[in-house]
C-alpha cells in the first residue's frame, strides 16, 4: 500500500498541468515543492528501483499471487522511471558530473522519456490506486 500511495504523490508532482486544471490553489503547492523536486525523485527512484529488485527477488510470489507480483513490478517500475525524470538534474549533479559518458547515455535516455512525463504520470496515477487497491485484495506481505 505504500508503494501505491507514494506512486500516487509522485505521479501528482509530476503532472503539474494535471492538477492545475482541477485546483486554482495547486499551483502555490507546486512551487513549495519545486526546490525539492530533485531530491524527491532521487528517493523515489531509489524506491522504484529496489521495489524492482524486491520483485525479482520474491519470484515464489508468481505462482502463488501472479496479480500482486506484476502490479509490485509494474508499479516499481513507473516509480523508478518518474523518480529518475524527476531527479534528473540532481543525479546529473551529484553522480554523473565526472562520468562524460555516463552523463551523454543519462541525457539521450531523457530525451526519449521526456514527452511521455505527462502519459507516464497519468498511468502512475492509475497504477498506484490500483496497487492500493490490490493491497487489500491481495494481502501477500
Amino acid at each position: 500500500m505504500i508503494y501505491g500511495i507514494s506512486l500516487i504523490l509522485l505521479s501528482i508532482i509530476a503532472v503539474p498541468s494535471l492538477i492545475l486544471s482541477k485546483k486554482p490553489n495547486a499551483q502555490e503547492l507546486l512551487d513549495k515543492v519545486a526546490p525539492y523536486q530533485g531530491w524527491i525523485g532521487i528517493v523515489f527512484c531509489f524506491f522504484g528501483v529496489w521495489g524492482i529488485i524486491s520483485a525479482f527477488l520474491n519470484m515464489g510470489w508468481l505462482s502463488v499471487a501472479p496479480i500482486w507480483w506484476i502490479t509490485l513490478l509494474a508499479g516499481s517500475f513507473v516509480e523508478a522511471t518518474l523518480g529518475f525524470m524527476l531527479g534528473f538534474g540532481m543525479i546529473n549533479k551529484l553522480l554523473l558530473s565526472k562520468n562524460e559518458a555516463a552523463k551523454e547515455k543519462a541525457a539521450k535516455l531523457r530525451e526519449k522519456l521526456a514527452p511521455k512525463l505527462g502519459k507516464l504520470g497519468i498511468l502512475g496515477l492509475i497504477v498506484g490506486g490500483w496497487m492500493i487497491a490490490a493491497s487489500f485484495m491481495f494481502s501477500v506481505v
